[in-house]
């Protein structure tokens, strides 16, 4: 085995400070894109270094300004003193599968910031806008030591709502003159975003998206004592809004923390990840019994009337 795939050398130099930090986490990240054989292994390792960050998930429909909000976000949180971590997934190209835009063109201005470790992922075709490996590959980052992690996903419109059980906190940009406001409400947006951004606040129609946001959130049903989602107007292309963006996202971690609902999302978060992996692993070991003779026979035994299909279901999963 060559020392560059030693899983512990990976992790130990992850959460270093040495020159070859960014190199181990990007190696870490890709065994779990292409699922390794290593990846159990990967993944006890990082477990206990785990739980420290604050996921931040941006979410919106195409044209928002979701990559340029990103930038100016990890601007932000550098200037703050924080560490990032920042997982761009993105279109996948349908020749090679692999992500359509570069980070480095993409946030290009913290390329070669130590503090800031940014990650391009595909999404191969995954609903939702987020890639299957996004949850390890955050698991990465923040074993790698990074305060935030920014998860920004493809921009898919109504099937976005998968950022919700991913993140501690969901951020949901939209912009003026798109009929975002009416979208956010028929792709159920609005249950689950806790910060609400209108970009491109230098448009004409920003003060009426608002107005309208909020609106339809009044109309939306919340505990006592639940938190209240704010609406921030930004322009991310020269910055302003975003130090009050930023002020609205690390209030709502303040009342994660407060209120235990922290703690009750990334239960739940935990336990979709472990029936993901169940259900993989079930799928995987189906995929090697569908050309075994005997579901053959089972099959023709539904077809005969012998036995009903959910008895044959179950001798399968008696034989999984």
């Amino acid at each position: 085995m060559r020392r560059d795939d030693d899983v512990s050398t990976l992790v130990e130099a992850a959460r270093g400070d040495g020159p070859g930090k960014a190199r181990a986490v990007a190696r870490l990240i890709s065994l779990v894109e292409v699922d390794s054989p290593k990846l159990r292994e990967v993944a006890r390792q990082l477990v206990p270094h785990t739980g420290a960050a604050h996921v931040v998930g941006l979410t919106g429909s195409p044209g928002v300004g979701k990559s340029t909000s990103t930038s100016a976000l990890v601007t932000a949180l550098r200037a703050s003193g924080r560490t990032v971590g920042v997982l761009a997934v993105d279109p996948s190209s349908p020749f090679s599968g692999g992500a359509l835009l570069g980070d480095r063109i993409r946030m290009s201005d913290h390329a070669t910031d130590p503090g800031v470790m940014i990650r391009s992922m595909a999404s191969r075709g995954h609903l939702g806008g987020l890639a299957a490996a996004a949850p390890q590959a955050l698991r990465v980052l923040d074993a790698a030591g990074c305060d935030v992690v920014l998860v920004e996903t493809v921009g898919v419109g109504q099937s976005e709502v998968e950022i919700a059980g991913l993140a501690d906190t969901c951020l949901v940009l939209l912009a003026p003159g798109m009929g975002d406001g009416i979208q956010a409400a028929k792709a159920g947006i609005l249950e689950i975003g806790d910060v609400f951004c209108v970009n491109k606040a230098d448009r004409d129609g920003a003060t009426t998206t608002r107005r309208e946001l909020r609106g339809m959130l009044s109309m939306t049903e919340r505990a006592d004592g639940a938190w209240k989602p704010p609406i921030v107007l930004t322009v991310a292309t020269t910055g302003d809004g975003v130090e009050e963006l930023l002020a609205e996202v690390d209030g709502h971690r303040r009342h994660l923390e407060t209120s235990g609902e922290g703690r009750r999302r990334r239960l739940a978060r935990a336990r979709r990840e472990i029936e993901a992996i169940a259900l993989g692993e079930v799928t995987r070991r189906f995929g090697h019994l569908s050309g075994d003779a005997r579901l053959d026979g089972l099959a023709a035994d539904v077809l005969g009337g012998t036995t009903d299909p959910y008895r044959a279901a179950e001798v399968v999963l008696d034989q999984i």
